[in-house]
């Protein structure tokens, strides 16, 4: 089981909710997934425009957990002021904390993130921060008291998978809450493969949106963590630099 905080979930796939191009496949595409956890930006959803379609009218909201998140938000004062908007709005008491540093690449700040999480802890938020592959700021947010990290694989919508997994390996064994791969992943052999070095769980939302047919992606993402979380927890063989044989020497018959 995922624990985050006071919930508790059967699946280890978080969905987006972004981009889809509409509403029936992006609904499609939740089913098919077995998601239990649907994220979205708070910017992007029209709450008092009634006339204005949302996800949230497609969906039976008793079956997922839903985590807003503070897209959009440049520095802390902007992502504190978006999570108390989600708050207020009754949406959940999760939110995912998302300070972008640089329009290029869309990396996290991390001075604005542990500023922003601060205060959404202090306010009784369970914070789950988006940061970069780096171990010692991973070290520091738990210390601060984050429900989970929420580490990317590589730049946002790239679909460049697991650019250091050494660096998500440091984190995820030093890990005293849930690691959750976010960013980047492109295919179901990079989800198993978060779920091969440890990670708790995955987040993606453009591998699924984007691809040519979502809901069979969605499907494919589902059993790539569920693959990846049996591999690991089954115990793979280590890594050697010459070739071991299969078969056992002893009891041959010799010629």
């Amino acid at each position: 089981m995922l624990t985050i905080g006071t919930h508790t979930f059967t699946s280890r796939l978080l969905l987006g909710t972004g981009k889809f191009t509409d509403l029936q496949i992006q609904n499609q595409a939740v089913e098919a997934s077995g998601t239990e956890v649907l994220t979205f930006a708070v910017r992007r959803l029209n709450l008092d425009q009634v006339n204005e379609p949302n996800f949230l009218e497609m969906l039976d909201l008793k079956k997922y957990k839903l985590l807003p998140n503070t897209a959009g938000a440049k520095t802390a004062e902007e992502a504190i002021r978006i999570a108390r908007l989600a708050k207020a709005s009754g949406l959940c008491d999760m939110i995912k904390v998302e300070v972008i540093g640089d329009d290029t690449l869309l990396l996290p700040d991390p001075l604005e993130t542990v500023k922003a999480c601060e205060v959404l802890l202090a306010e009784g938020f369970i914070v789950l921060p988006y940061i970069s592959d780096d171990y010692m700021l991973a070290k520091r947010l738990q210390q601060l008291g984050v429900h989970a990290i929420m580490p990317g694989a590589s730049p946002i919508g790239s679909g460049k998978g697991i650019l250091n997994p050494s660096a998500l390996q440091w984190i995820i064994d030093q890990a005293t809450v849930p690691v959750i791969v976010d960013a980047g992943i492109r295919s179901p052999k990079d989800a198993a493969y978060a779920m091969e070095l440890g990670a708790d769980a995955v987040l993606l939302n453009s591998a699924v949106s984007g691809a040519t047919n979502p809901v069979q992606m969605a499907t494919a993402m589902k059993l790539g963590v569920e693959a990846g979380r049996l591999g690991r927890e089954a115990g793979m063989i280590p890594v050697r630099e010459y070739a071991v044989a299969s078969s056992p020497a002893e009891g041959m018959i010799t010629t």
